[in-house]
């Protein structure tokens, strides 16, 4: 792969990125001030706030100021539906007033913002142009806009995760971690239940971790604030996964909900492979942070009967954690097809990401001998 042939949309992704984690946390602690109160549920019974489709009419807004509307194709999880309806007039004009607010400052992030405000109707079109199924052929942007909302709703970790995916392969991902500190030693292991991780109320918090297919980096940079704007201490740090082997000092991350993630399964896995930390359960792809910058090395999620993995909830995240040094794989040692349209098709039983081969051969050994006797 040419190094730069990606340069243009990997340095305008990465600033949209940026633009939409300052968004987020303006609406995050909006929420948790109760100045926001519009969280909606899906049919699926899952959250949808003003940050979701906010980001989701900014980056498409901006995608197609970038690269045309007519040739950008864009997959994402959220709709107008619930915006459309008769009783979401003050929730749609919430989400209104934040994308102007989030375009107004686009300057600050080296960017060209519309001349004027945009009405209702356009943001709505903004939301429903991500409405691309993919497929093998082209360029596809993939979009998840706030992934984690519980842990958004909550205070707690999410993500902001963009990828593009050309030619069935995903050649670009991004990660903006808004509430994820910049030091492995700022962050906080807290067990009150849940075994996960929150940042010092000291530490500097929030970065952008980003890459292109085929470079072999990763890199990281802290969250614009203000009118600092890209330079100073914007700078980026290149990352690289732990070089940790032996399961017994390695850490092992899975999903805080066990709706949609079976727990009991991943729990006999790495009791089987000798993983004696106890497991760390965070919101959203700042798992895949987690492994590509080497605070965690394994990354496990087995979904229980009939659940579908999206390829918004994993593209971005697997290739920073791929060209930061690590492995990412389905459960059968076999690399993710990105290439199907909105779900990851073919699947063999769940995903596996380590920071490195011997680890990860571990964990597809236990798979193998385990399987047949679980419960799954």
């Amino acid at each position: 792969m040419e190094k730069n042939k990606y340069g243009k949309e990997l340095d305008v992704a990465v600033k949209v990125v940026q633009m939409a984690c300052s968004l987020c946390k303006t609406v995050q602690k909006g929420l948790i001030s109760g100045s926001f109160n519009q969280v909606k549920s899906k049919n699926d019974d899952s959250p949808v706030t003003v940050a979701d489709w906010s980001v989701q009419a900014t980056v498409s807004w901006m995608l197609c100021e970038y690269f045309g509307s007519e040739s950008v194709s864009i997959i994402a999880e959220e709709d107008v539906q619930a915006l459309s309806e008769p009783d979401s007039e003050g929730l749609l004009g919430m989400v209104v007033t934040t994308v102007n607010e989030a375009l107004a400052k686009a300057p600050i992030y080296g960017l060209n913002g519309p001349g004027k405000a945009l009405m209702a109707p356009q943001v709505l079109e903004a939301i429903s142009r991500c409405n691309s199924s993919g497929g093998p052929v082209g360029k596809h942007w993939v979009l998840d806009p706030v992934d984690g909302t519980l842990g958004f709703v909550r205070g707690d970790q999410y993500a902001i995760a963009l990828a593009l995916i050309d030619d069935g392969k995903v050649v670009i991902g991004i990660l903006g971690c808004p509430n994820y500190p910049l030091e492995k030693e700022s962050l906080n292991y807290h067990d009150n239940g849940l075994h996960k991780f929150s940042s010092s109320s000291t530490s500097e918090v929030g970065c952008v971790i980003y890459t292109s297919k085929g470079s072999g980096e990763a890199w990281m940079q802290p969250l614009i604030h203000g009118n600092e704007g890209l330079q100073g201490p914007n700078c980026a740090k290149l990352i690289k996964v732990s070089a940790i082997d032996d399961p017994a000092l390695a850490t092992f991350c899975e999903s805080v909900e066990g709706a949609n993630t079976n727990h009991s399964f991943t729990a006999g896995l790495a009791n089987g492979v000798g993983l004696r930390n106890k497991p760390l359960r965070v919101h959203s792809m700042v798992k895949y942070a987690a492994i590509a910058r080497g605070d965690a090395e394994i990354y496990m999620k087995f979904a229980r009967g009939g659940y579908k993995e999206k390829i918004w909830d994993h593209a971005a995240g697997v290739l920073i954690v791929q060209e930061a040094g690590g492995v990412v794989t389905d459960a059968g040692g076999r690399p993710l097809n990105f290439s199907r349209g909105m779900y990851l098709e073919g699947l063999d039983r769940g995903i596996v990401a380590c920071s490195g081969v011997k680890l990860h051969e571990k964990i597809i050994g236990a798979v193998y001998a385990s399987w047949d006797s679980s419960n799954l």
